[in-house]
């Protein structure tokens, strides 16, 4: 049960990992061909925060809470961290990377300006702006 779980974990991060890069990309691509969904406020609200808690935890030094979990329930499953899993593993090959911390939070801050830059230069459709009528 304690694998089956650490591979959710994973995989879950995974797809953290991946709407935080291809939310950037969809974002970028509406601004190009006039996508209206892509000014979504709850979309764009959502995307900033999570590559903003990304930036937090790697300027305070914070492990990932999601790679605690996992290494918990690794743990718990008898498995040594992530080799005795398939799923483990290759979600591991996809997410980490072997480098000097610096180069991590660097990346991060870096591609965190140009996600808080297209919210700013490109805002959202807040949810509560109506359009007035035209008398």
């Amino acid at each position: 049960m304690y694998r089956i779980l650490a591979d959710a974990v994973v995989a879950l991060h995974a797809a953290y990992v991946l709407f935080v890069i291809f939310g950037l990309v969809l974002v970028l691509a509406g601004l190009v061909f006039r996508w209206k969904w892509t000014r979504n406020f709850w979309f764009r609200l959502v995307h900033l925060t999570m590559i903003g808690a990304v930036v937090f935890e790697a300027l305070w030094g914070i492990t990932c809470p999601l790679t605690t979990l996992e290494a918990f329930l690794r743990q718990q499953a008898g498995e040594s961290f992530p080799e005795d899993s398939f799923v483990g593993y290759w979600m591991h090959e996809l997410l980490f990377y072997q480098a000097e911390p610096w180069v991590f939070t660097t990346g991060y801050c870096v591609f965190g300006s140009l996600v808080l830059t297209t919210f700013l230069l490109a805002p959202p459709q807040w949810p509560l702006s109506r359009r007035t009528p035209q008398s």
